[in-house]
């Protein structure tokens, strides 16, 4: 039984720390698209409209009853097949879809829920003053329903640049792809992918903490 071979994981760390900014551009990207396509998800699901909620629902159900990796294989492999225009589809492009459509039907159900938990009263009392809807979600519900929302959105971000560890799948070097590459050269799999692992860990604790702080900042006006 080998030891670790401390030296080759020293040395590994910063070749996998230059593909941590792909990484965490690739996760913001999509968290921000996904974050302004579950709004609009959310929001419709909340007063249903004719039609487009049949449509919306079985967007949200595919996409969070379906794999990433499958739906990433869609967007890469499958479609450039139908729609030759998507020939010239790179992997990060296709990563980031993926990514954005996947986590958009699971943030447009926590969003939709944070909308209706919002008390009847605030709803009325914005009618009460002659608000549209529109100016009404705008200023009184969505604000407030952010607050609730915020920790689980985090929790989704997080996920999200977890999630990105599959864009190698589709030829795309990032932290793991690099990893996967490093140890298809050493052998030495068990060493590498317990560096790719611990940066990522310590990536997650990172934002944990963010998020906690993010937590009580948001609760601070309710603490009284």
């Amino acid at each position: 039984m080998r030891g670790l071979d401390l030296d080759y994981m020293l040395g590994l760390v910063p070749v996998i720390l230059r593909y941590v900014p792909l990484t965490l551009t690739m996760a913001t990207i999509a968290m921000v698209l996904g974050l302004i396509l579950a709004s609009l998800l959310a929001v419709e699901r909340v007063f249903r409209v004719p039609v487009l909620d049949w449509f919306v629902m079985l967007f949200i159900s595919f996409f969070r009853g379906t794999p990433l990796l499958v739906q990433l294989f869609l967007f890469y492999y499958g479609l450039p097949q139908i729609l030759s225009f998507l020939t010239r589809l790179d992997g990060v492009t296709a990563a980031v879809m993926g990514l954005t459509l996947h986590f958009a039907a699971y943030m447009a159900e926590t969003i939709r829920a944070s909308i209706i938990g919002i008390d009847r009263s605030q709803w009325e009392a914005a009618q009460s003053i002659g608000m549209k809807q529109g100016q009404m979600m705008r200023r009184i519900i969505m604000p407030q329903a952010a607050r609730v929302a915020a920790p689980t959105l985090v929790n989704y971000y997080i996920d999200m640049i977890k999630a990105t560890s599959l864009a190698f799948t589709l030829g795309v070097t990032e932290m793991m792809g690099a990893a996967q590459k490093e140890a298809a050269g050493s052998f030495l799999y068990f060493e590498t992918f317990l560096v790719a692992a611990i940066i990522y860990w310590i990536i997650v604790e990172a934002l944990s903490q963010g998020q906690k702080r993010l937590e009580i900042y948001l609760n601070r006006a309710y603490a009284r």
